[in-house]
């Protein structure tokens, strides 16, 4: 039985090994002309398929043209990773944010993803913004501190410039803003640069900070073995806990587990997702920092921060969805039932572009051949329920959420003023609930446009959809998700009621301007 099992391993790592070998082959090699234009054909037939709102902000002619004169100017062969660059900038023309375009990247056997994990490049030690039309180190992770506050000239031989231009013009926000591309162009920066150039072991990257210029050469170094202590007490015995010792630190880590579940911690950067204080003694100002609307149990936070704010009668609250990139419709819909004032109703009918939307985003080709099976099991079951909650009307089919029917505000909703603070990065469903609070005069809004369209965007459910030359994947929102608010024109975020755009300086000395214009604006409301 053991030699057997021994056997069967052997050939499952032959046969994964073969796998990894071919895809690796088939991204590299040079693609024909034809399959690489039959690849496009594809991905605009799938777009047609299955997008809702897929001329939305670009018409049909337009699109039509910059696919056809794409597929034109594929002349020659080429790998996976030159079609994606040529393929993404005609992609982001649909202006739908929710659209994303993967590279083609290596894929490593067990025996090198075991060694890369042994690794580590130090150019992923740095984090930047891009502000004022440069690109700037934010933070190092380590040691190398001193790169700080650095602005980023060139990398290799490529200016700094040209490389953003590049980067923004591979995907899109909703609609016509740009503010999106700004933010994020500088947040994702490695992982664009990593899209782009696929993986490296060294890089000269040439830094200006003050009137001084360097080069700095980042490369692919062994990670750091925690060093081990060799003093007597390490060689020592654990002392022993009682047991009321050990019921005690179980209690704590329980606790501690509970916390970090209700706050969503972030064990990569070891921050909590949702944050709750009071700015001030007497509790009339409250802040609340929401990262994203993903992780962890959100109701118990919300349940707890409104009591906390109904029991100490705070007059202000400060909510910032800065960097807020979405997430659950759930727990946006639950937030808003303590902020609203009015009944409401949170969501519009979802246009859809089949019946059974659940099914067609399980069935891709992207979806493992075992959820394939069981979502046929299931089929029976979700085919149904589809078909309950889609409605056709006016030639158009519309599936219906719960989200639709009408509310009244919690009982211990939040009744006095509300500060909300945005940025460009804060997309879909910060967007959609801040279209709520904008529209309902809730909420005074400070900071730059929201990335994401104040009239919704198509997003709910996704089908990845793997492209059959190239291999490239492409994700699709397969829902159109919108408040029952519109504004014209169309293709815009929410604004903000006071425009404020930090500098680098302040960020650099971790100056909150936005926050510090609501707090003085309180201040002068008190007076």
């Amino acid at each position: 039985m053991k030699k057997a099992i021994l056997f069967i391993s052997f050939l499952l790592m032959l046969v994964s090994c073969r796998s990894v070998k071919n895809y690796n082959a088939q991204i590299t090699n040079l693609h024909p002309v034809t399959d690489l234009r039959n690849d496009v054909d594809k991905l605009y037939k799938q777009l047609q398929k299955h997008h809702p709102r897929l001329y939305q902000y670009t018409s049909k002619e337009v699109l039509d043209f910059k696919f056809d004169s794409l597929k034109s100017s594929i002349t020659q062969p080429m790998d996976s990773r030159e079609f994606y660059k040529k393929l993404a900038p005609v992609v982001s023309y649909v202006r739908q944010g929710h659209i994303s375009v993967g590279s083609a990247n290596k894929r490593y056997t067990r025996k090198e993803s075991k060694k890369l994990k042994k690794q580590k490049f130090e150019f992923y030690d740095l984090e930047f913004d891009y502000l004022q039309n440069k690109l700037w180190v934010m933070s190092v992770k380590g040691n190398d501190s001193a790169l700080v506050g650095s602005e980023v000239i060139k990398i290799e031989n490529d200016s700094i410039p040209n490389l953003i231009k590049t980067y923004k013009n591979r995907f899109s926000s909703d609609g016509y803003n740009v503010t999106l591309h700004d933010r994020s162009v500088g947040k994702y920066f490695s992982s664009f640069y990593f899209k782009d150039k696929g993986l490296k072991d060294s890089l000269h990257i040439s830094f200006k900070n003050k009137d001084s210029m360097f080069t700095k050469t980042f490369r692919r170094i062994l990670k750091e073995e925690p060093t081990k202590k060799a003093d007597s007490s390490a060689l020592s015995k654990p002392k022993k806990l009682t047991k009321a010792e050990k019921e005690a630190s179980r209690l704590a880590l329980k606790q501690k587990r509970k916390f970090n579940r209700k706050h969503g911690f972030i064990a990569e950067t070891k921050n909590y997702t949702r944050n709750f204080s009071f700015m001030e003694e007497d509790s009339t100002v409250a802040y609340m920092n929401i990262r994203s609307f993903t992780n962890g149990k959100y109701k118990k936070f919300y349940r707890e921060s409104f009591l906390k704010l109904d029991s100490a009668k705070t007059k202000h609250l400060v909510l910032d969805l800065r960097n807020n990139g979405g997430g659950r419709i759930s727990e946006i819909d639950y937030l808003y039932s303590y902020l609203a004032n009015t009944e409401y109703k949170f969501l519009e009918d979802s246009e859809v572009n089949s019946r059974t939307p659940f099914l067609t985003a399980a069935m891709s080709n992207t979806t493992p051949n075992s959820l394939k099976v069981l979502s046929g099991i299931v089929s029976p079951f979700v085919v149904i329920h589809n078909l309950i909650k889609t409605k056709r009307r006016d030639g158009k089919l519309y599936y219906r959420f719960k989200y639709t029917k009408p509310k009244s505000p919690r009982p211990n909703h939040f009744t006095g003023d509300i500060y909300v603070l945005i940025n460009g990065n804060s997309f879909s469903a910060s967007s959609l609930i801040s279209t709520h609070l904008q529209a309902t005069n809730r909420a005074v809004f400070v900071g730059e446009e929201t990335g994401g369209a104040y009239n919704g965007t198509v997003s709910g459910i996704y089908k990845i959809y793997e492209l059959p030359t190239t291999k490239l994947k492409i994700g699709m929102g397969l829902m159109q998700v919108d408040a029952p608010y519109k504004q014209t024109p169309d293709g815009y975020g929410v604004k903000p009621d006071v425009t404020i755009l930090p500098t680098w300086e302040d960020v650099f000395l971790k100056k909150d301007v936005e926050l510090e214009w609501v707090l003085n604006h309180i201040n002068e409301k008190r007076k």
